[in-house]
């Protein structure tokens, strides 16, 4: 197990682990190809914080990339609103976008 892979683990074991420190995890999973654990820790991290915005498009292209459109244009309309939500008029753009090419 790679450092990171470890650090970010003991990170996301904290009762009041940061959004952030979920996302760098599932981001570790995915570059390290494990995508089944990369989905999973999106899933937990849109339960404990729906509106970190950044884990949308994420998740939406790993699905895509495992071809699962469906559940990748879900992820991505849930971003599109939390994007708009948040006035976050980047990631709006991204997940419209990846939306467009599904």
């Amino acid at each position: 197990m790679s450092k990171r892979l470890a650090f970010l683990e003991k990170m996301t074991a904290a009762p009041h682990a940061d959004p952030f420190a979920w996302y760098g995890l599932a981001l570790e999973y995915r570059s390290l190809g494990r995508l089944e654990d990369c989905l999973k820790t999106f899933e937990t991290l849109r339960l404990r914080e729906p509106g970190y915005v950044p884990m949308y498009l994420m998740a939406a292209q790993v699905l895509s990339q495992l071809g699962r459109s469906a559940e990748a244009r879900d992820w991505a309309q849930q971003g599109v609103e939390q994007a708009r939500l948040k006035g976050d008029h980047h990631t709006l753009g991204e997940l419209q976008s990846l939306l467009a090419g599904l």
